[in-house]
C-alpha cells in the first residue's frame, strides 16, 4: 500500500474509533442519586427518572423501603441516612464501585418542624435544620468529585415555604430559605467545573413530611394544651388532614427531568398546583424588595425599579 493511502486509512480508523467512543459515551445510561427517596416527592422523582431510562441510586433508612426501591427497574435502593457520615461515605463508596458514575445529585431528604419560635424545642430545631440544611451540606460535599468529573447538576428541593413564611411555620421556613443561599452560593462555586446547580421549590403537593412530622409530635408528647398558640396550632393540626389530599408531585419529577435534560438549565423551578401559590409567593418577593427599598439612603422610586425588574427579565431572555 502506498505511503499515503496507508496514512488516509489510518485516519479513517482512527476517526472511527472516535465516533464509536463519543457514541457510547453519549448513549452511556446516566446515573443519579436521590436522597429521601422512599415516600413522597423522592419516590415520584425516583420512579420518573427510571422510567425515563436513568440509573437511579435512591437513598433510604429503612430495609424494606431499600428492597422495595430496589425491586423497580432501572432502580438501586442504598441506605442513607443525611445524618449520619458515615452512610453517606459508605454510599459514595457504593457508588464508586458500580462503575457508571453520577451525573446527578438531588438532595431531596427533608423534615417538617412547626412551632412557635418563642416556644419551640432546641432539639426540635436542631433536628430540623440538621436534616434540612446540613444534609445537603454534607452529602453535596462528599459526593462532589463524582459530580465535577462528570460536569453534571445539583439539585436540592427546597420549597416556596423558603420565601413565605408565617405563624408556626419559622423552624421549617428558615432552614429552607437557607437552601436559598446555599444554592447561590455553590452555583457560583461550581461554575468553573461546568456544572449546573439549581433548587426546586415546590408548593403544596402531597408528600409524607406530614405524616413524618405528626409523629414525631406524638412520639415527644407534643401537644396545643398550654401554648399561647394554642388557637393557631388546633387549626395547623386540623388541618393537616387536607394537606394529605393534595395533588400527586408529578409536576415537580417534570421539574427535575427538565433541570437534568435542558441545555441551559434554571437556577430556580417553582412548581406549584395552583395559581394562587404563585401568587403568594411572588408577592413576597416583591413585598421584601419594597421593603429593602423604604426609606433607606440610596432608595430608588418607581422607575427605577421598573427598570432594574426589566433588565432582570431581559438578562433571563438574553441566556435562554
Amino acid at each position: 500500500m502506498k505511503p499515503i493511502l496507508l496514512v488516509l486509512a489510518l485516519l479513517a480508523v482512527q476517526f472511527s474509533f472516535s465516533v464509536d467512543v463519543v457514541a457510547q459515551e453519549s448513549d452511556a445510561q446516566k446515573a443519579v442519586l436521590i436522597t429521601g427517596a422512599s415516600t413522597g416527592i423522592g419516590r415520584n422523582m425516583a420512579e420518573s427518572l427510571a422510567k425515563e431510562g436513568y440509573f437511579v441510586y435512591a437513598g433510604a433508612r429503612k430495609q424494606a423501603d431499600i428492597d422495595a426501591l430496589s425491586a423497580i427497574n432501572n432502580i438501586q435502593g442504598i441506605r442513607l441516612d443525611v445524618t449520619i457520615q458515615e452512610e453517606i461515605d459508605t454510599a459514595v463508596e457504593t457508588v464508586q464501585k458500580e462503575g457508571r458514575g453520577l451525573f446527578g445529585l438531588v438532595n431531596n431528604a427533608g423534615v417538617g418542624v412547626l412551632g412557635p419560635m418563642i416556644e419551640v424545642d432546641e432539639e426540635d430545631m436542631q433536628f430540623q435544620m440538621d436534616v434540612n440544611v446540613f444534609g445537603p451540606y454534607r452529602v453535596t460535599k462528599a459526593f462532589a468529585p463524582l459530580i465535577i468529573e462528570s460536569k453534571g447538576r445539583i439539585t436540592t428541593t427546597g420549597s416556596i415555604s423558603g420565601i413565605l413564611s408565617g405563624t408556626l411555620f419559622g423552624p421549617y421556613s428558615m432552614s429552607k430559605h437557607a437552601i436559598e443561599a446555599f444554592t447561590d452560593s455553590l452555583a457560583r462555586e461550581m461554575e468553573k467545573f461546568d456544572v449546573e446547580v439549581s433548587v426546586i421549590e415546590p408548593g403544596n403537593y402531597n408528600s409524607a413530611i406530614v405524616d413524618t412530622l405528626r409523629r414525631r409530635m406524638i412520639a415527644r408528647g407534643q401537644s396545643a394544651e398550654g401554648s399561647l398558640y394554642e388557637d393557631e396550632m388546633n387549626r395547623m393540626l386540623t388541618s393537616m388532614d387536607s394537606i394529605q389530599e393534595d395533588k400527586e408531585p408529578d409536576e415537580v419529577s417534570a421539574a427535575l427531568l427538565e433541570f437534568l435534560t435542558d441545555a441551559n438549565p434554571k437556577r430556580r423551578y417553582m412548581v406549584v398546583p395552583e395559581e394562587r401559590q404563585a401568587e403568594v409567593t411572588i408577592r413576597k418577593i416583591m413585598m421584601e424588595t419594597a421593603q429593602l427599598n423604604e426609606r433607606q439612603a440610596y432608595s430608588y422610586d418607581r422607575d427605577e425599579l421598573h427598570a432594574m425588574l426589566d433588565e432582570a427579565i431581559a438578562e433571563l431572555e438574553k441566556a435562554e
